[in-house]
């Protein structure tokens, strides 16, 4: 349960854990935490609040003798009363229920944890899939809203497929890659998860079946179990997704589509060579398997840019192509594209336009004016180096304390390093040890259930003083649960 942005006033004469009990009671009496609802954690509570643990134990525990709360094993402690006024009043709607039955299943628990986590101040983010606020470019974004300011006429909806002059900047930003796309076959969407709803409830049949590598990020969400489709992954090598799979689980399957990272893979880091991409493309051709490539880590090359995109030797329209810019400027402005034969496009474009009329339109000004000023490229070529001095920072600290507890690859670009650890321990128990003193990891779990011994660390986050006493702390925690 979230934790509300409250603080208690530690130079009040009333006491500490009377004003909690005085909070939480006030959650309870207004029916923002219903019946059935289970309250936050004692201990995440006390972490928040800045107080000893016995002072929310006492709170809890007053409440629970008034019969407002009652501990269950298993959930926690859980609303069983609104208040004593109400005890002979007809009784509230079970809110609970109605949350357990809606068709969108709720989140991995580890990812809703981290998603609250990430916003704990002083947590330090090992795990975290976005750039820091560090590489944020605060002057060239002043200077291109300044100049964007002035020319404003209206912030109405856009088009179906977007603002126009975006989808030209994108379609001559994807030439520099081979693809030849033009605008009315692009569609702008609020990031590359957005694009993936709109292809779940768009194309796709309830029951039907995608084609993945395994681990993926996709496994991390409902996106389209939701939408009553199966995922089923695909074994991968050091070159990528193992293309001899591929007609025997499509014809096993019965998949409409396969999905691939193949530019510094998520979470692995993996880049897919030129001659695998060309053997995948011509093994879905063979099998009319359409495929959905997400390339949102493409520009973040570090010595050498990847191979052209699938999309690029695509000569048979077979592939949409995702991008976005939430991992090379930022994620807030929830700008990214969906690029394919016109007739999909145009098909995702009145889905979409049922959904949310269009994308934030002041986002697509701005973006628009980045790339078309050349504040983009110039942002990217800042951003390759800022990451490659952070992966070599990061590589640096591995070598220096994880020589005998993980094995790793070196990436080529993107944010990640798929940190094999080599001691047999929980990992979920390294999950909750690390959270506990202040550092957030995404264990191997969240894109493959049956992996416990991985850990997707990025260096794309955490500033370099943080990155240096997370990993020593990571390095020792793990040590302590291998030593038993």
């Amino acid at each position: 349960m979230y934790i509300p942005d409250w603080q208690p006033d530690k130079l009040s004469t009333t006491p500490l854990y009377l004003q909690i009990k005085l909070f939480l009671l006030h959650k309870i009496q207004t029916g923002e935490w219903p019946v059935g609802s289970r309250i936050p954690p004692q201990r995440v509570m006390a972490d928040a609040w800045n107080v000893n643990r016995s002072t929310i134990v006492t709170a809890v525990e007053e409440l629970i003798a008034e019969g407002l709360l009652e501990g269950k094993r298993g959930q926690g402690t859980v609303v069983v009363n609104n208040s004593w006024s109400l005890l002979a009043s007809p009784p509230p709607p079970d809110w609970n229920a109605y949350v357990q039955s809606g068709i969108h299943p709720p989140n991995v628990p580890a990812i809703q944890i981290i998603n609250k986590a990430e916003f704990i101040p002083g947590i330090i983010r090992l795990g975290t899939g976005e750039p820091s606020p560090e590489l944020f470019p605060r002057e060239k974004m002043r200077q291109a809203l300044a100049s964007l300011s002035g020319n404003i006429d209206s912030l109405g909806y856009s088009e179906p497929k977007g603002l126009l002059p975006l989808r030209e900047q994108i379609s001559s930003h994807l030439e520099r890659t081979g693809m030849e796309v033009s605008p009315s076959s692009i569609l702008i969407v609020s990031g590359a998860l957005q694009a993936l709803q709109l292809v779940a409830v768009g194309l796709l049949q309830p029951g039907s079946s995608i084609l993945l590598e395994n681990p993926s990020y996709l496994n991390s969400l409902h996106v389209f179990q939701s939408a009553g489709i199966g995922l089923t992954g695909l074994p991968m090598d050091e070159k990528g997704i193992c293309v001899q799979r591929v007609e025997e689980q499509k014809k096993k399957q019965q998949a409409a589509l396969l999905y691939t990272i193949p530019s510094y893979q998520n979470p692995t880091g993996l880049l897919m060579p030129a001659s695998r991409r060309l053997e995948l493309l011509k093994a879905c051709e063979q099998v009319q398997l359409p495929i959905i490539e997400d390339d949102v880590y493409r520009d973040l090359w570090f010595d050498i840019p990847p191979p052209p995109p699938l999309k690029a030797m695509d000569k048979k329209g077979l592939v949409l192509y995702m991008g976005s810019t939430s991992k090379t400027l930022s994620p807030g402005l929830r700008i990214g594209w969906v690029a394919g034969p016109e007739s999909v496009i145009d098909r995702l474009a009145d889905i979409k336009m049922q959904t949310d009329y269009g994308s934030s339109s002041l986002s697509q000004l701005t973006v628009a004016q980045w790339m078309s000023a050349g504040y983009y490229q110039e942002h990217l070529e800042h951003l390759r180096m800022e990451l490659k001095r952070r992966r070599d920072f990061m590589l640096e600290w591995l070598e220096r304390d994880f020589g005998d507890l993980a094995v790793w690859e070196i990436p080529q670009g993107g944010f990640y390093i798929w940190l094999r650890l080599l001691p047999a321990l929980s990992m979920a128990k390294l999950f909750e040890t690390a959270l506990e003193q202040g550092i957030l990891l995404n264990p191997g779990y969240l894109y493959d259930r049956n992996d416990h011994r991985h850990l997707r660390l990025s260096y794309a986050y955490a500033s370099l003083p943080e990155m240096e006493h997370g990993m020593k702390q990571l390095a020792r925690i793990i040590r302590q649960l291998a030593d038993g």
